[in-house]
């Protein structure tokens, strides 16, 4: 019975993006004849530019590490019935706690201690943040959407206000490298991957992944989690605090896309820098949907946009760079059309096994 659940979550989180894939795939093969082009030409030159060679791949996974993270901060958020659009500010919140942690350690400081400590101010800056939407929705019925999309201006606005006067560097917008040298900072993968960011951020974010995937599914607060998701008021007659489940939720969430800062802080530049997260709060949003809200699904929706994200990079001299944009769109909608039609047929595959 238990093989037979997880199989059926394996499906569930796999299939729905797969099928998104091939209808975009063939939408970008119309569209890229439209302003003609060769399909194949394009498509190769893409691949070629991202998993074809050691810098484009290094690109794919060190953008698919933060997507990763923010992907996994929406997902959990809507397991329990909400929806956290405040990715950004959390993102943020956790890179600055990360590098003001950096600059306030001692230079000699190892790096077994100083990295564990940079990732855990990062996890409760972003946590902190994510936590004001689940106690303003839990004690005053605030609604979570409105005030995470308000508390993305508020966080960011300050943030920049502290670099700006206080932390910047002269004639930059970014903090001081961390003071702690080359111990606070996560490995760098100089070879085989060419000068590419990708960092050993990428095995903290599939670790965070497994570890919600284990919360979810093992732990009786993930299930007060989704029980609440499912339907709060039986949830808390069955005896669930549903503003509790609410408030951890959040916290859990912000503190999952606080994570995604140290990708950029402690594995790539070593500051904080205003708008260093590139739109990765939002895009989270997209990752997650199309991930189906399951931690294997957000991983592989994650490389997904990350791949088309650095593909368009590659493939812009052929065709509009406005059509990466459009093939994400594409994918999400597939999504949505695609999750009804594969519940059917995979609910008939089984009957007919079955019978």
């Amino acid at each position: 019975m238990t093989t037979t659940i997880a199989r059926r979550r394996v499906e569930e989180a796999l299939l729905p993006p797969l099928v998104a894939l091939l209808v975009a795939l063939v939408v970008g093969d119309i569209l890229i004849i439209l302003v003609g082009q060769s399909p194949s030409a394009v498509f190769r030159l893409m691949l070629s530019g991202t998993w074809g060679n050691w810098y484009g791949f290094g690109q794919v996974l060190y953008k698919a590490t933060t997507l990763i993270c923010t992907g996994l901060a929406v997902s959990v958020a809507l397991r329990a019935g909400l929806f956290n659009i405040g990715g950004e500010g959390q993102l943020a919140a956790g890179g600055f706690a990360a590098a003001v942690m950096g600059l306030a350690l001692p230079p000699g400081t190892p790096g077994v201690v100083a990295i564990p400590v940079c990732i855990a101010a990062a996890l409760a800056a972003g946590g902190l943040v994510g936590a004001i939407p689940g106690v303003m929705k839990a004690r005053f019925g605030a609604h979570e959407v409105i005030v995470t999309i308000m508390l993305n201006f508020i966080v960011l606005a300050f943030l920049n206000w502290i670099v700006a006067s206080h932390l910047h560097v002269p004639e930059t917008l970014h903090t001081p490298e961390m003071r702690a040298g080359t111990v606070a900072r996560l490995m760098e993968w100089v070879s085989p991957f060419h000068g590419s960011a990708v960092n050993a951020s990428l095995f903290i974010a599939i670790i965070a992944a497994t570890l919600v995937g284990w919360m979810l599914f093992r732990t009786r607060a993930g299930y007060e989690l989704r029980a609440v998701g499912l339907q709060p008021d039986a949830a808390e007659y069955g005896g669930v605090r549903v503003g509790t489940v609410w408030i951890r939720t959040f916290l859990i969430a912000g503190a999952l896309a606080g994570l995604g800062g140290i990708n950029y802080v402690l594995g790539y530049k070593h500051y904080y820098e205003e708008g260093f997260g590139g739109g990765a709060g939002f895009l989270g949003i997209a990752v997650a949907l199309v991930g189906r809200n399951h931690p294997l699904g957000v991983i592989i929706a994650a490389f997904l946009f990350a791949t088309l994200s650095q593909g368009g990079l590659a493939i812009h001299a052929l065709v509009p760079k406005q059509m990466v944009e459009v093939l994400q769109g594409v994918v999400i909608l597939a999504v949505a059309a695609a999750v009804p039609e594969v519940r059917r047929l995979v609910s008939g595959a089984r009957g007919g096994v079955a019978a």
